[in-house]
């Protein structure tokens, strides 16, 4: 599978992080405010869950994932770990929950591997927007027990 080449994949990255942060608002409106947990369904598709892991006075850092049934188990396939700067208005990929921890890469290995996280983290919120996905506000009695 060939690989995607941007010309400055730094600047790249950044431009990345920034449109997954305007995303992630249409996605969550009500992104700042948000409780533990939250669940967004739509029809027969997947659920999509959200968990705020920690908040900071300008950062959140949240975990998304797939809701899929294995048999009777459920399976939170992806879950990918992300950080909210609220001040700079970007999100930045962690890591992919599911899959084993790498040791962090050096050099422009790790620039490849966050411009990949983050890249993926952009389409993944392409498609749940495309596909209409959306968390209701905090306040919404259907997340009362979540």
């Amino acid at each position: 599978m060939p690989r995607l080449k941007p010309a400055n994949k730094f600047r790249s990255l950044q431009e990345i992080c920034e449109s997954n942060y305007r995303k992630l608002l249409r996605l969550i409106p009500h992104l700042p405010r948000l409780s533990q947990r939250a669940v967004a369904q739509l029809g027969n598709k997947p659920t999509l869950h959200l968990e705020l892991k920690d908040r900071g006075r300008y950062t959140m850092t949240l975990e998304l994932s797939y809701c899929l049934r294995h048999g009777s188990q459920p399976v939170f396939e992806p879950a990918l770990k992300f950080r909210v700067y609220l001040d700079a208005r970007m999100v930045e990929a962690l890591g992919d929950c599911e899959r084993a921890i790498q040791p962090t890469p050096a050099g422009p290995e790790a620039l490849e591997r966050k411009w990949l996280l983050n890249y993926f983290l952009a389409k993944w919120l392409d498609h749940c927007l495309y596909h209409g996905y959306r968390f209701a506000a905090v306040d919404d009695p259907a997340y009362a027990d979540v």
